[in-house]
């Protein structure tokens, strides 16, 4: 059976009111394998080196034509497209692509040549209300605490979590999100939240490189 637990939204998001959602309790994830393997179960018809080819194909299909401003519709599924955002994680590599150095001077603090490169930041997913009903009617959760999760509270000021992060950028070159959540006491995704608020802040010395699994942060 799955378990949920209620969780309490930081004050701070929420201007100082008290909001609670259900989240579900995940326990592991599932890799390709393991997918093709139930789906051979389903329709034991299809061998999972047809099923692998299949869904390789529509992989390739959408890294085909969802860049050049399609979305994707798959029936039963739900629908894909693209969500987009400024890349602002290279900005010695983009300067040094001006034409001359003049330009690249001249224009290194000006708004639109700052954010001209746009990229793919995510792909937005939403569920075809049929999976949603018929996933309802196998779906009967249980309460797994029955106190509500607080969210986590830094002991660190803003300005301390900076040093840190700086301190650690400083001594490895870089720092990861391992690195931050370690030397914080904050949960990854409470580190992830604080870190997407210190590289907005305009004064900021902290920006991103990489993407997903590679990202890490570094000195602007």
């Amino acid at each position: 059976m799955p378990n949920f637990i209620l969780q309490e939204l930081d004050r701070e998001m929420t201007d100082g009111k008290t909001i609670v959602f259900p989240k579900m309790q995940t326990y592991s994830q599932h890799d390709f394998d393991t997918v093709l393997k139930h789906m051979h179960d389903y329709a034991g018809s299809f061998s999972e080196g047809t099923m692998r080819g299949v869904i390789d194909t529509l992989v390739e299909t959408m890294k085909r034509w969802m860049p050049m401003g399609h979305s994707m519709k798959i029936d039963g599924l739900g629908t894909f497209s693209l969500s987009l955002g400024f890349d602002t994680s290279m900005p010695s590599e983009r300067a040094a692509a001006d034409d001359t150095q003049q330009e690249a001077e001249g224009q290194a603090n000006d708004p639109k040549t700052k954010y001209r490169h746009i990229c793919i930041k995510g792909i937005n997913f939403k569920p075809d209300p049929k999976l949603l009903h018929e996933m309802n009617k196998q779906a009967d959760f249980e309460r797994a605490m029955q106190d509500v999760k607080v969210p986590q509270k830094c002991r660190y000021s803003t300005e301390e979590r900076v040093e840190k992060a700086l301190a650690i950028i400083d001594a490895h070159g870089y720092m990861t999100l391992n690195d931050y959540a370690t030397a914080t006491g904050l949960c990854r995704s409470a580190a992830s939240n604080d870190l997407k608020l210190l590289v907005a802040s305009p004064d900021s010395q902290i920006t991103t490189r990489g993407s997903h699994s590679h990202k890490v942060w570094v000195r602007r």
